[in-house]
């Protein structure tokens, strides 16, 4: 597959479409899958890093549909609702932009890749790597090193060969798309956290085993989606003609030259988003349309935001549920059906 000349690197495309792939998720652990067609969108270097990490492909798959779960939860409000599709190109045209949801994808899914290859690591998954043992001896005065701790290091370096692999040139895209992706893996990495066992005569605390554990991917969620809200716009840095400019390189400014560098964790675009408000078929964006909205809010769910002031249809549907439920020893639980009118607010 070629790298168009609107930028959407093979790797995108690739990741993507294993995510996507039908005998990847019904069959995972299936080792003939290197062969399958659908892996062809792969490039050699990311074909040969599997081969040579059995049991990472499904990590791979398993954090790619992580990230677009997280993404659409992340955005569940917003008038671009990390839209999917069934074809090859999970995300669509956004990733063809260089705008702030183009940076939230490229920052989640190679987050979902570290993630997930950490964690498999730790649960003896993939048979090159295993748990953390670095960390081990006395930690502080109360608590040692052990357990198993999450294998960051190697999802961070994992993430960065498959993810960046195929990342080629010197444009703005090219140091955009290689940011952001640093980004998702910084903050796996910068949100992990110690956690504790104690051992000691009846339940005392007298010693305690400590580990790295991961982040949940919620947590890992919300920070960029913070980290969205407050993107830093760039523009190409290598204006300069003079010899420390040659040695820096290209390289990212903000476009306000009052604005601070962006830091490692930062997301970074370079374009203003569309409105999202209705289809287009150039962004591949469906539009608001038909959307259900909060009538009572007045932030970005609610109806006048979310609908862009076209305004909106009310209808009531009756919900059966199950409610009440008792359980019963042993072991049997019983519930009742209750039935409730709900009030949908509907987009026009």
């Amino acid at each position: 597959m070629r790298v168009s000349a609107r930028g959407v690197r093979r790797v995108s495309r690739g990741i993507i479409n294993v995510a996507s792939s039908t005998n990847l998720l019904t069959d995972s652990k299936n080792v003939h899958l290197v062969l399958d067609p659908s892996l062809q969108l792969l490039s050699r270097k990311q074909r040969k890093l599997i081969r040579q990490n059995p049991g990472v492909l499904h990590s791979i798959s398993s954090g790619l549909q992580s990230a677009i779960k997280e993404c659409k939860w992340q955005f569940r409000n917003r008038r671009w609702n990390c839209p999917t599709t069934q074809g090859p190109h999970i995300f669509g045209k956004i990733v063809n932009r260089g705008c702030r949801e183009t940076a939230f994808i490229f920052a989640i899914t190679s987050a979902g890749v570290t993630h997930s290859v950490a964690r498999s690591c730790s649960e003896g998954s993939i048979e090159s790597c295993t748990c953390d043992y670095r960390r081990r001896g006395p930690g502080g005065p109360d608590w040692h090193w052990g357990g198993c701790s999450d294998n960051v290091d190697f999802g961070r370096v994992f993430g960065r060969e498959f993810v960046d692999s195929n990342e080629k040139g010197r444009d703005l895209r090219f140091l955009m798309n290689l940011h952001n992706n640093e980004a998702g893996r910084m903050t796996v990495f910068s949100e992990m956290r110690q956690e504790c066992k104690c051992h000691g005569m009846s339940g005392s605390c007298t010693v305690k085993t400590c580990w790295m554990r991961l982040p949940t991917f919620r947590t890992v969620g919300d920070f960029l989606k913070d980290r969205f809200d407050g993107a830093s716009r760039v523009i190409y840095g290598n204006k300069g003609s003079n010899r420390a400019s040659r040695v820096e390189g290209p390289h990212l400014e903000p476009e306000n030259p009052a604005h601070k560098p962006p830091s490692p964790h930062d997301l970074v675009y370079f374009e203003k988003s569309p409105n999202f408000c209705t289809y287009s078929g150039k962004t591949g964006t469906p539009g608001t349309a038909g959307r259900f909205c909060n009538s009572s809010s007045p932030a970005l769910d609610g109806c006048e935001l979310l609908c862009c002031g076209r305004g909106y249809r009310t209808r009531t549907q009756r919900v059966t549920e199950r409610c009440n439920c008792t359980f019963h020893w042993c072991c049997h639980v019983s519930c009742l059906n209750c039935t409730n009118t709900q009030v949908l607010h509907e987009c026009l």
